[in-house]
């Protein structure tokens, strides 16, 4: 019975999010919906003490980054800098590779460290005038986005430095350069099978006649065609910028403020110190700062374009941050309910039950990423629970530690991106497409990049390459 209600539950939210109704109202009423139905006692208690402490959180750590994230994408936009990218790319590499483009500038940030939901609102102008030009659908924007943002480079190339790869790090003493053949591997499958499915898309709707639309919601502001572009190397300089700076933030934050810093508010009375440990923020503040030069950078060198149209369109910018961080802060919160049910551990307990080490690892981790709607979070808690019994089997089978670490970072971007995911929910409200008109192709990514995991552990096994 335990854990039917947390299926029931799951489903429940899956379906709504679907219909298209909003996450921030029903994701407690899911999460609470099973809490009553486990112990109506606990509902106030659960919904107080962790759904809003941890949607609360997340909001204030995250939000930040959401609304930075969101004017960088915003004044982007209105700079003209996206159509003198757009313009040089397709010049480069022909209108039909659109998608490629995509896919490799979301690479490239995301790489270089920038946060996925970042990406998301910086190169969605970008992708908008792309395929506009290519008449290329919108609906397969995020598609496309999510192959270049969610997946390769946010779990299986080595050194990238997104959590989804840091975390494994701590449970097997790894670094995130472990099974580098391997992740490398498993990247080139998820791109070539991912472009090939999107560029079958691509065609399917040409050959139908369908281009870019019309009467879309959240759509760019139109490019004056009359005025002169900006040289693309100065239009492309403050995304370098913000990569660049984000990783030297990155390794200067620490050691300017060590472990932790801590201040004395000047208030009346005698209030204790505030204490920010660092290791727990650092990335965070270095994706701030990073934003903020970015920002910077577009002012610098288009002041006048951006300036007079900036009120309004910062305005919809710090609406689209406010939204997209509840719709995830509220996922976050339901995935901690759900994760604090009998049903859970349930779960997670009938997992052990597969014999081969590397596949029950990856069963067991994109299994609990997919309940809790996160990479982060389910691989954490499969982690924290189960990482002793990983290491025991793949040490009585002789698999190497390394194997493990890249298995689990794979395995966590596998099924997480279920309907109830807040990173997909962000896309979708940052392009203003619907799970009705978009989620198929997100889905399909979905599968292309959970099938990556097990292609990677039968490469292990047929050649022993790590």
């Amino acid at each position: 019975m335990d854990i039917l209600i947390v299926v029931a539950s799951l489903c429940f939210l899956m379906f709504v999010a679907y219909r298209g109704f909003s996450v921030i109202l029903f994701a407690p009423v899911a999460a609470l919906g099973a809490v009553l139905l486990t112990d109506p006692s606990l509902v106030a208690p659960v919904f107080t003490g962790l759904f809003m402490d941890k949607m609360v959180g997340f909001v204030k750590n995250y939000f930040p980054v959401f609304l930075l994230g969101a004017v960088f994408g915003k004044v982007i936009e209105l700079s003209g800098f996206s159509q003198a990218i757009v313009t040089a790319v397709i010049r480069l590499v022909g209108a039909s590779r659109a998608m490629l483009s995509i896919v490799l500038v979301c690479g490239l940030l995301t790489y270089g460290g920038v946060s996925l939901f970042v990406v998301v609102f910086a190169v969605y102008p970008f992708a908008a005038e792309m395929f506009r030009q290519g008449q290329i659908p919108k609906r397969l924007v995020p598609g496309t986005i999510a192959l270049g943002a969610f997946t390769f480079t946010m779990d299986s190339l080595p050194g990238t430095p997104q959590i989804q790869n840091v975390i494994p790090t701590t449970f097997f003493k790894t670094n995130i350069y472990a099974a580098p053949v391997l992740g490398t591997l498993g990247g080139v499958f998820i791109v070539a099978v991912g472009l090939l499915y999107l560029d079958m898309r691509r065609r399917q709707a040409q050959a139908a006649g369908e281009g870019y639309g019309s009467n879309h919601q959240n759509e760019p502001v139109p490019f004056d065609t009359t005025q002169k572009l900006a040289n693309p190397f100065i239009a492309i300089l403050p995304l370098v910028l913000v990569g660049v700076a984000n990783k030297v933030f990155t390794s200067l934050i620490p050691q300017v403020y060590g472990k932790s810093v801590a201040f004395i508010p000047a208030v009346i009375g005698k209030p204790a110190p505030v204490v920010q440990e660092v290791g727990k923020i650092a990335a965070v503040w270095a994706v701030e700062g990073a934003l903020l030069i970015g920002i910077l950078t577009v002012f610098v060198f288009a002041w006048r374009p951006v300036m007079s149209r900036f009120a309004e369109g910062s305005k919809a910018a710090v609406a689209g941050a406010l939204l997209a961080s509840m719709n995830t802060a509220s996922e976050y919160g339901f995935g901690a309910v759900i994760a604090s049910l009998p049903g859970f551990l349930v779960a997670a307990d009938a997992l052990r039950a597969i014999p081969n080490p590397l596949v029950n690892e990856a069963v067991t981790v994109t299994a609990l990423a997919g309940i809790t709607g996160s990479a982060s979070g389910g691989m954490s808690i499969a982690l924290a629970a189960m990482s002793d019994s990983f290491i025991q089997a793949a040490n009585s089978a002789g698999i190497p530690l390394e194997v493990l670490h890249r298995v689990a970072a794979m395995a966590s971007g596998g099924m997480d991106t279920l309907p109830h995911n807040g990173a997909v929910i962000t896309l979708l409200a940052v392009t203003g497409m619907t799970h009705k008109t978009s989620y198929r192709d997100i889905f399909a990514i979905t599968l292309i990049k959970s099938a990556a995991v097990f292609v990677v552990i039968a490469l292990y096994y047929l050649t022993g390459l790590v």
